[in-house]
C-alpha cells in the first residue's frame, strides 16, 4: 500500500512556505503586535552585541520561522499525547523565564547569570524534545543557534547592568514580557 497523505504533503508545504516567508510583513499574520515589539528589541539587542547586523538577523529569522512551524504543527494537531505533556512543560519553563527576566530587571544587581543560563537550556531542551519526530535537523539548528545566542554569557551579563547600554532595551522587552505574561499568552 502507498504511504502517500495528502493531509501530510499539505503539512510539508505549509511548514516549506512559511519558512520561506519569515519576513516582518508576512509574521505579522502569525505573531502579535506585543511579541513583534520584543523580538525588534532582540534584535536590536543582537545588532548592538555582535556588531553584525546579518547575525541579528539570522537569530531574529531563525526564532520566527520555530514559532511558525511549531504554531502550525500544533494547529494541525501534530503532537502526541505525551508531546502535548512536553509543550505544557516548555509552556511552564517559559512562563518561568519571562517571570525571572522580569524580576532581575525590576530589582537592580539581583542578576545570577546562571539562573538565567539554566531557564534558557532548559527551554531549548524542552523545545527540541517537543519537535524531534517533527522538524528536520536544520530546524533543530535554528533552535541551538537562537537559544545558544541568547544565553551567552556576555551578553546576559551586559543585558543586565544597570548601567548598560542595553537597558533601555531591556527595559521594553520586560514591558512586553509582563503584557504577554498578563495576557496569559506565556
Amino acid at each position: 500500500m502507498d504511504a502517500f497523505s495528502s493531509k501530510d504533503m499539505a503539512l510539508r508545504a505549509q511548514k516549506k512556505i512559511l519558512s520561506t516567508m519569515a519576513s516582518k510583513s508576512s509574521v505579522q499574520m502569525f505573531i502579535d503586535d506585543t511579541t513583534s515589539e520584543i523580538l525588534d528589541e532582540l534584535y536590536r539587542i543582537s545588532k548592538e552585541f555582535t556588531g553584525n547586523k546579518t547575525e541579528a538577523q539570522k537569530v531574529i529569522k531563525n526564532l520566527i520561522k520555530i514559532a511558525v512551524k511549531i504554531g502550525v504543527l500544533f494547529r494541525n494537531n501534530r503532537f502526541s499525547t505525551e508531546e502535548l505533556g512536553v509543550a505544557q512543560d516548555f509552556k511552564k519553563k517559559l512562563h518561568q523565564g519571562a517571570m525571572t527576566a522580569i524580576s532581575f530587571y525590576e530589582v537592580d544587581f539581583t542578576f545570577d547569570r546562571a539562573v538565567m543560563e539554566e531557564l534558557l537550556t532548559s527551554c531549548r531542551d524542552l523545545l527540541l524534545k517537543l519537535v524531534n519526530n517533527h522538524l528536520t535537523t536544520k530546524s533543530h539548528g535554528r533552535i541551538n543557534h537562537v537559544f545558544n545566542h541568547y544565553s551567552d554569557p556576555e551578553l546576559l551579563t551586559k543585558l543586565y547592568d544597570p548601567s548598560g547600554p542595553f537597558r533601555p532595551n531591556l527595559t521594553k522587552v520586560c514591558k512586553g514580557l509582563n503584557k504577554l505574561v498578563e495576557d496569559g499568552t506565556i
